[in-house]
């Protein structure tokens, strides 16, 4: 099997859950909106909101808030590359990993913006050797389209087998078992009682990195 690590974005190499805390605070600040809407923009992420526009639509209901929809998200877009953090274990991981003879991709869904901004920002542009975002390619995971791109933007075949590491079961794991990867799947707590058959499974992406690295 080739030496290809193709990993998730949010909350995979960095903690979006973190960011999001981070966002929902300054945006009850900004509002003025009182400590209680903390708690309820953080119940309504949890809720099972995953496309940030339904969620402003929620929100800018309850909050009865002048802004558009559109501008609303538009707004998040913009200031989530500036919350979101690679820690520099992982950063350190990606590096021995690469060092090693491996290749990185990242393979995300979002928009363009949004998640370009991510790993600008947090340097993992220059950290992996190259990265497929749905918002650009117009492909979202679990289409096994998505996984292609990134495996043959490393200079890789999908057809010649590697692996995917993330935190969703059906983008990720399922995904990228169908595209013919074998599956590290990151469990956050999120998928109680969900069958899966991932070949690990750990609880932080630097445990993956450590069974790629001790199992090559």
């Amino acid at each position: 099997m080739q030496l290809l690590a193709l990993f998730d974005l949010d909350n995979t190499l960095v903690n979006l859950d973190e960011a999001f805390r981070k966002w929902a605070a300054e945006f009850a600040d900004e509002h003025s909106l009182g400590c209680e809407a903390v708690d309820w923009l953080l119940a309504l992420d949890q809720a099972g909101y995953p496309h940030r526009e339904a969620f402003f639509g929620r929100v800018h209901e309850h909050f009865a808030l002048s802004e558009s929809v559109e501008e609303l998200w538009a707004c998040y877009r913009k200031r989530m590359p500036y919350l979101v953090r690679c820690r520099p274990e992982v950063m350190d991981g990606l590096s021995r990993l690469r060092a090693s003879g491996w290749k990185v991709g990242i393979v995300t869904n979002g928009t363009a913006d949004n998640q370009l901004g991510k790993i600008q920002r947090t340097g993992l542009a220059e950290a992996v050797d190259a990265y497929a975002l749905s918002g650009l390619e117009g492909i979202r995971k679990p289409e096994v389209g998505l996984f292609e791109i990134a495996a043959q933007r490393c200079g890789m075949a999908l057809a010649d087998g590697g692996w995917i590491v993330g935190d969703h079961l059906v983008a990720d794991i399922a995904g990228g078992q169908a595209a013919g990867l074998h599956a590290i799947w990151i469990d956050r707590g999120t998928w109680p009682g969900y069958a899966h058959e991932a070949d690990h499974v750990v609880t932080d992406v630097l445990q993956a990195m450590d069974i790629l690295l001790a199992d090559w």
